[in-house]
């Protein structure tokens, strides 16, 4: 049985440290160590505390039932370079600092201690946005793998940040307003649709930084493994095919099931839903949740509580703390409280996947984050979209104009009014256009399934993926 140990690739997986990174991640090392991997998974101290917070019984390893289950998966903690207790969403800039400059000598100590073990690492798969993979890859001669949690098409457009500040899309002071149409694989886009660090006057700032040297360093990487499904995005795809071995695997889900988890991976202890939602009727309700990270300003929150309000749809609202900002004790007006008793429920948090799966949801009013929106077209839920931030407007453009599976919550106008949110709400919940969406929304879950089936896009593109990394990692063994 050591033997058979021994020989297995074993690869070092290390998360970006926010919610909607970990959360692919630990499904994809289920993923991998289940087609016959060795995975180490690394979380920095502050994920760490803060999953053991939430769910009591953690312990000191994440991983103890899917071992239990045959998952070879073992669990490294390292620091970020900041004190676990840190505020690291209203510290954002400093918290981005220590990632770029700081997070990489405790990533490397780790990688010598692996490579010095008995079943030594061969492989590093690390977070795109990361800056510094390719660089310890080679200096440790390992193969490295880029892991990208988002659509292929915001990959592309970060990966050719070059030709948008050649033609003048990106990185003056008086960018471009025209359509663009010159990055491979991309028809056309219009430049409010560029993730938001693209759209931005000012290049200098820690994120962009980050974006700069996480791409530069990407083009390092042997492969790149992205959440995205082949049909979903065929002609972006084949066109970043033609420069890198890019692997679409998506939807990258849980292997014990759509909506039952082995592996702790919230950051926020779960509320149960399921006794509220239970006796709605079919449909009915409108679930709303904004994500683990961006922020909404106040005014615009409480136009959106009002719209939900005036809409009479029964709804659920996950509302995180700190929403407007950490200091913000009262984020919602007091009239919504008054008369939200009857139609809805407020949470701080909850099993997004199960309450979307639940027979009684019917719409989801959301900031358009992937996995939300993986999530939601995998139940056949349409979207109503409101992106604040990053990649979220290039995937709201997926949704609502290349898939045809969502609306926007508000038009061009930019103006949130609770009068327009309550029309947009109905018109997601109820009537023709409703039943346009949940069409469309059909069509685009079942080309999902039929990825994940054993003879689909995405469960071909794992395998080949995973031969490929085998056959390299044995070639250098001889």
């Amino acid at each position: 049985m050591a033997n058979n140990t021994q020989r297995k690739p074993h690869a070092l997986l290390v998360s970006y440290p926010l919610q909607g990174h970990v959360i692919p991640s630990i499904n994809l090392a289920m993923a991998i160590a289940a087609k016959g991997f060795t995975i180490t998974y690394v979380n920095t101290q502050s994920i760490h505390h803060q999953t053991a917070e939430a769910q009591p019984g953690v312990g000191d390893d994440i991983f103890v039932g899917a071992r239990e289950s045959g998952f070879d998966i073992h669990y490294e903690v390292i620091s970020d370079g900041l004190p676990v207790g840190f505020d690291r969403s209203l510290n954002h800039d400093q918290f981005m600092a220590s990632l770029l400059h700081v997070l990489s000598a405790h990533v490397e100590e780790l990688v010598v201690k692996m490579i010095q073990s008995d079943h030594p690492i061969s492989c590093i798969i690390a977070d795109t946005f990361f800056v510094w993979p390719s660089a310890i890859a080679k200096k440790y001669g390992l193969i490295y793998v880029s892991f990208w949690t988002e659509p292929a098409l915001v990959f592309t457009l970060y990966y050719h940040l070059d030709l948008l500040r050649k033609h003048g899309h990106f990185g003056t002071y008086d960018n471009r307003e025209d359509t663009i149409n010159y990055i491979p694989g991309v028809p056309t886009i219009e430049p409010t649709d560029l993730p938001s660090y693209l759209q931005e006057n000012d290049t200098s700032t820690v994120c962009h930084q980050i974006i700069f040297k996480a791409f530069g360093d990407a083009k390092g990487a042997d492969y790149v493994l992205c959440n995205t499904v082949q049909e979903l995005e065929s002609e972006t795809i084949s066109a970043l095919q033609i420069n890198k071995p890019f692997y679409p695997i998506g939807p990258i889900f849980s292997s014990s099931g759509f909506s039952k988890r082995i592996v702790a991976a919230s950051l926020w202890s779960e509320s149960n839903c399921a006794e509220w939602l239970d006796p709605k009727p079919p449909g009915s309700v409108l679930y709303v949740s904004f994500g683990s990270y961006a922020h909404v300003n106040k005014r615009d929150l409480a136009e959106i509580a009002m719209g939900v309000l005036h809409s009479e749809v029964n709804f659920i609202w996950v509302l995180r703390s700190d929403i407007v900002s950490s200091g913000e004790k009262e984020p919602l007006p007091s009239e919504f409280w008054e008369g939200c008793e009857k139609k809805g429920k407020v949470v701080p948090w909850c099993q997004q996947n199960a309450v979307l799966s639940h027979p009684s949801v019917g719409g989801f009013l959301t900031h358009c984050g992937w996995n939300s929106i993986m999530e939601s077209v995998w139940c056949g839920i349409p979207l109503l979209c409101f992106p604040l931030l990053t990649d979220q407007f290039t995937n709201r453009k997926l949704v609502v104009d290349d898939l045809k599976i969502g609306l926007d919550l508000i038009g061009q106008r930019r103006m949130v009014t609770r009068e327009e949110v309550s029309i947009k709400i109905k018109d997601l919940m109820v009537g023709k256009l409703s039943d346009d969406l949940r069409k469309e929304v059909k069509q685009v879950k079942h080309a999902c399934q039929n990825a994940l089936n054993a003879d689909g896009s995405s469960q071909s593109n794992l395998d080949l993926f995973i031969n490929d990394v085998k056959n390299r990692v044995q070639s250098r063994q001889h």
